[in-house]
């Protein structure tokens, strides 16, 4: 799916607390490159099941063993009462609800309109009522890294990611917007990307994702928006979604 297209999603019976995180800042690596299938990933001929996990499940799971040297410098999380003022106030206007699965230990802002479901496949997911393809997911695996950077940087990982949805049968082409990372919770290593899949399931759609490692446990989330040309994301659409990919990390301990 990216949602639909990555993985499928089950229920893990969430707990729900209202913490307030603060938004750190980013560092982006802006590229505008797309990856055509007959440069290097060619579909095959004959019929291969489709995969139901994440393409960054699948990057991690086919580069497990590979071994980085990358040292990545951990950005200092910065702000203030009235930064955290604003984004209590910002969340308000854009109808967002904190969400924190206390399990697991993650925390995200989501739209107070979206309704959560049940599927198989994922911690969590999140539908637009009456608009499923639109939905935000959480996926929680277990890996041996302990961090991202053992696995690569953001931009490895981007091209990992755009490899693994590229193999996908249902996939007609796909680009990467953006690639960033970020800090959280207690100097937390977080990538982010932005990319866009034309599918055979659902035609063009926009995929924020972000991702990051604790505890030896693999933190993804997915969200998946249709970006068609007679309907195109709207811009304040947009500025919901990135609040809620800025808003995905560590729960704090309590």
């Amino acid at each position: 799916m990216a949602l639909q297209l990555a993985f499928s999603f089950p229920n893990h019976n969430p707990y729900q607390q209202n913490h307030m995180l603060k938004s750190s800042p980013l560092k982006t690596f802006n590229i505008s490159t797309s990856l055509s299938p007959s440069t290097s990933f060619s579909t095959p001929k004959h019929y291969r099941p489709q995969s139901t996990s994440h393409p960054l499940q699948e990057a991690f799971r086919s580069s497990s063993r590979r071994d980085l040297n990358l040292s990545v410098l951990a950005l200092l999380i910065t702000g203030s009462l009235q930064n955290l003022s604003n984004n209590i106030t910002l969340a308000q206007e854009l109808e967002l609800e904190r969400y924190t699965d206390s399990k697991e230990g993650f925390t995200l802002r989501r739209p107070s309109s979206y309704v959560q479901v049940d599927k198989a496949g994922a911690t969590v997911l999140f539908e637009e009522a009456n608009k499923g393809s639109n939905n935000i997911g959480v996926v929680v695996t277990p890996v041996r890294l302990t961090s991202l950077g053992e696995f690569g940087s953001p931009q490895f990982v981007a091209d990992k990611l755009i490899q693994a949805e590229k193999k996908k049968e249902s996939t007609k082409d796909a680009e990467v917007i953006s690639v960033a990372e970020r800090s959280g919770h207690g100097g937390l290593q977080v990538y982010e990307f932005e990319y866009k899949v034309d599918s055979t399931r659902g035609g063009m759609k926009r995929i924020f994702s972000a991702a990051f490692v604790s505890s030896k446990k693999l933190y993804l989330l997915n969200i998946t928006h249709s970006d068609k040309t007679e309907s195109p994301l709207e811009a304040h659409t947009r500025t919901i979604l990135e609040e809620v990919l800025n808003s995905f990390d560590l729960a704090p301990v309590t």
